[in-house]
């Protein structure tokens, strides 16, 4: 069987669950974001708007080509661009603190492409597999409404988002204790939807390691050569540029699974891939960051 066969199919029930767990992701996000956060942009603007156009803009027009280079099947070269279109996340910091980058640049990085998720992600989606052949065959057959998804997306994203943010600002004290619990717990929720996806296909498990894995694989690794040679290309400082690597090579594959799930009900390459970059982005990065933390970047 090809995976381009392989179905998920989800309840009503099930799809307004997810669209809670997204919402509250995406409130959990809101409530860590400060202040500090971003006037450590006024400080470095031009390397860090640079970062987020590499994030948003670059790492899709990336995965694009790649999709031709490696040809994989329609689904999972969907999987691939949803992948592509979400931000990073709270891992990308941590893995460059680890990796003894410039964290500081990671995290107003990280809360940008995050406040600015709620339109670039579902934009990101719709485009770009609109104007792939084969996705954009997909999903026609499927009969993906695309004004629907990104009003529903939009909504879904960026109203817990805002909510979020005016928690933090008018109720500071409150959304300090919220954040780590509300995050902890939408990071739970996302993780098992990431497990639940690779359990449910267990059948299909020869197919997810010889198809799925090798592209997980590739793609992963060109991403975060991508982000450490953007950083090169700009002449960032050796620890700016530890910090491009993670913040373009880990991305919230979580939220990719969850809208798959919601607005892309039966294709299951599509989950597959973005649940296998939810497992591998976490070794890599891990990987990566123990390789680097023991070599001091040069100042």
């Amino acid at each position: 069987m090809s995976l381009d066969q392989v179905t998920l199919a989800i309840d009503d029930r099930a799809q307004i669950a997810l669209s809670v767990i997204i919402g509250f992701a995406m409130f959990s996000v809101a409530l860590g974001l400060t202040a500090e956060d971003f006037r450590r942009v006024a400080k470095r603007p031009g390397l860090v708007i640079y970062g987020v156009l590499l994030q948003i803009v670059g790492l899709q027009v990336l995965t694009f080509g790649l999709s031709f280079v490696l040809a994989p099947m329609p689904s999972l070269a969907l999987g691939m661009m949803i992948v592509a279109a979400c931000p990073g996340g709270n891992l990308s910091n941590l893995l460059t603190m680890a990796a003894r980058g410039e964290a500081a640049l990671s995290v107003s990085l990280t809360a940008i492409t995050s406040l600015l998720a709620a339109i670039t992600t579902p934009l990101g989606i719709v485009f770009w597999t609109s104007i792939h052949p084969a996705t954009a065959e997909l999903i026609d057959e499927i009969g993906f409404d695309r004004q629907q998804f990104l009003l529903q997306a939009v909504l879904v994203l960026g109203v817990p988002l805002l909510i979020g943010l005016l928690v933090r600002a008018r109720f500071t004290a409150l959304a300090i204790k919220l954040h780590r619990g509300c995050y902890r717990s939408s990071l739970a929720a996302l993780s098992l939807f990431i497990i639940g996806a690779i359990v449910a296909h267990y059948d299909h498990l020869g197919l997810f390691l010889r198809e799925v894995m090798p592209l997980v694989i590739v793609h992963n690794a060109c991403a975060l050569l991508f982000g450490y040679c953007g950083a090169w290309a700009v002449r960032a400082r050796p620890a700016a540029r530890r910090a491009f690597t993670f913040e373009i090579g880990i991305q919230n594959s979580g939220l990719g699974l969850v809208l798959i799930l919601g607005h892309f009900p039966g294709l299951g390459g599509a989950a597959l891939t973005t649940a296998g970059w939810g497992v591998w982005h976490l070794i890599s990065g891990a990987l990566l960051a123990w390789y680097w933390s023991r070599r001091p970047p040069a100042e």
